[in-house]
């Protein structure tokens, strides 16, 4: 099994990257692609490496709380690696747990690909499996238990335009993009608002 992989950055879409591994590229599928924008130095990506009869898929991570979190929730019936996926671009993984332990199923429903039916299965199967989630500074970029990512539609919006910004957009049109996406920010993800910020920039 493939646990991490280390390169340069060589290209992101809306839905993986791919590294440059000694001048060979991975496709690495990863809740949140444009984070890696802007890297100019190799980064260490820690992975899934899923295995079926029509393919071989390699699930990236940005950290092993994201990468532990991804392997428990393929154990919950009804839950696959690409549902798995939305669920942690959707919701940071510390606030994912503290809504599985709090029997928060509204907050699990919100989630991309989520229902009631299986926001049950996640809370049974899972509540007294998930540990609390080490990170550095605390939560996981601050958000707070049981908020969607995304949720505080400031910090959202801010790592969104930060990744923006890396990609070479000016003030101008990342003030531009920001009224393009404003009424959506409030309970948007960084991936989404990335999405339509970039739809909305390349309107004109």
């Amino acid at each position: 099994m493939i646990d991490f992989i280390r390169g340069n950055v060589a290209h992101i879409e809306s839905e993986y990257i791919v590294l440059d591994v000694r001048d060979v590229g991975y496709r690495v599928f990863t809740p949140s692609p444009f984070a890696f924008a802007g890297k100019q130095e190799a980064v260490t990506v820690y992975t899934h490496h899923h295995v079926r009869e029509d393919a071989i898929l390699l699930f990236g991570f940005a950290n092993r709380e994201e990468q532990r979190l991804f392997r428990q929730l393929l154990e919950v019936s009804g839950i696959g690696p690409r549902v798995a996926l939305g669920i942690l671009a959707g919701g940071r993984p510390e606030a994912v747990v503290a809504a599985v332990q709090q029997e928060n199923i509204g907050f699990l429903t919100k989630l991309p690909g989520i229902g009631r039916k299986t926001a049950q299965r996640m809370i049974l199967d899972l509540k007294d499996k998930l540990g609390a989630l080490p990170a550095e500074g605390g939560l996981l970029g601050g958000a707070e238990p049981g908020s969607p990512s995304g949720a505080d539609g400031g910090t959202a919006w801010q790592e969104a335009r930060e990744a923006l910004a890396a990609l070479g957009y000016s003030q101008a049109e990342l003030d531009r993009a920001w009224h393009g996406v404003k009424d959506e920010a409030e309970a948007a993800s960084v991936e989404v608002l990335m999405k339509k910020a970039l739809q909305h920039l390349f309107k004109g």
